[in-house]
C-alpha cells in the first residue's frame, strides 16, 4: 500500500477512513494490551478513542432522524444479512473483492428488511453456520476501538441467540451475564494473564480506569473455568473457520448484557491480525 501524507488527510464527518484513523485517531492500545484487556475479565476496558467517540456522538443524531433509531439503521440498512460487507470504509482482507468502487458514497438504503426467523432456524449460534447464512451479518466495525491499524475489528451480528441454556450451565450463568465470553485463536502461547493487567492500565489512564473499579468475577474452580471455556465453544469454532489459524491470530469476545449496545440483537467482536503482521 503506497504511503499517505497524513498531514493532507481531510477530516470528514461520519465513519472514519483508514487514513483518518492514522492521522487523527492513532491507536492508544497495543496488540498485547488489547489481548490483556480481553482476558482480564472486564470487557468494559475496551475503549474507543475519545475524539472518535465525540465524532460518533455528532453523527448519530442525523442517523436517528433519517432511520428512526440506531437499531433501525442497523437492521434496515447496515446489516446485509447473508451478504459480504460492501458498505465499510475499513474493509477486511477477507472481503477484498467486495469493496465498492466509491466507498465514501454507499447506497442510502438497503433492501434487506429484518425478516422473522423461520421455524427451522437454529436454536443458537453454532460453529458450522455458513458465513452467508441469512441468520448472520459479518461487518467491519465502522467505529473501531483504539487498536493498531493493522488489526481488523469485525462484528458478527446474529439473529439467533449466542447465549443459550444449552451452552451455559446454571452454575456459570450469573458469571456470563456479568462478564460475557471471550477466547483466542491462532497462537499456541497462552493469552496474557489477567495478573499482568496492572502493567497495561496506564494505557487507560485518560478513562480513569483503576484496579479498584474493575467489574469482573473472581476466578472459579478448574471445573467452573472449563465450563466457561466450553460455553464459548461454538463461537471459537466459527472464528477458527473464518480466520484460519495458520494465517490469523484473533481475540474474540461477546459483551455481557450490561455492555451490549443493542439489546435483543447479539453480536460477537473479533479482533483479527494477519500473522505476517505479527
Amino acid at each position: 500500500m503506497p504511503a499517505v501524507d497524513l498531514t493532507q488527510v481531510p477530516l470528514r464527518i461520519g465513519p472514519p477512513t483508514r487514513e483518518e484513523l492514522l492521522a487523527y485517531y492513532p491507536a492508544k492500545f497495543t496488540w498485547h494490551q488489547l489481548k490483556t484487556f480481553v482476558n482480564s475479565g472486564d470487557l468494559g476496558l475496551l475503549k474507543r478513542d475519545k475524539a472518535l467517540q465525540k465524532r460518533y456522538d455528532a453523527w448519530s443524531p442525523g442517523i436517528v432522524k433519517e432511520h428512526g433509531s440506531l437499531v433501525h439503521y442497523l437492521i434496515d440498512h447496515r446489516l446485509q444479512w447473508g451478504k459480504p460487507d460492501t458498505l465499510s470504509l475499513l474493509p477486511s482482507a477477507l472481503d477484498s473483492d467486495t469493496r465498492p468502487k466509491d466507498a465514501l458514497t454507499p447506497p442510502s438504503k438497503s433492501n434487506q428488511p429484518f425478516p422473522p426467523l423461520p421455524p427451522d432456524a437454529p436454536e443458537y449460534f453454532k460453529a458450522d453456520i455458513p458465513v452467508d447464512s441469512e441468520f448472520i451479518s459479518i461487518i467491519q466495525n465502522d467505529w473501531p476501538y483504539s487498536v493498531p491499524i493493522e488489526i481488523e475489528h469485525t462484528l458478527i451480528w446474529s439473529r439467533i441467540p449466542i447465549f443459550h441454556p444449552d451452552l451455559i450451565p446454571a452454575e456459570i450463568d450469573a458469571r456470563v451475564q456479568q462478564d460475557g465470553l471471550c477466547g483466542f485463536t491462532g497462537n499456541e502461547e497462552l493469552p496474557p494473564s489477567p495478573s499482568t493487567l496492572p502493567e497495561c492500565l496506564p494505557a487507560l489512564a485518560e478513562w480513569g480506569i483503576t484496579m479498584e473499579n474493575l467489574v469482573r468475577s473472581p476466578r472459579g474452580s478448574s471445573e467452573i473455568e472449563e465450563m466457561v471455556r466450553n460455553a464459548g465453544r461454538e463461537i471459537d469454532g466459527f472464528v477458527k473457520r473464518r480466520w484460519v489459524e495458520s494465517e490469523w491470530e484473533t481475540a474474540w469476545f461477546v459483551n455481557p448484557p450490561r455492555l451490549q449496545s443493542v439489546r435483543g440483537l447479539a453480536h460477537i467482536h473479533v479482533f483479527a491480525k494477519k500473522k505476517q503482521c505479527l
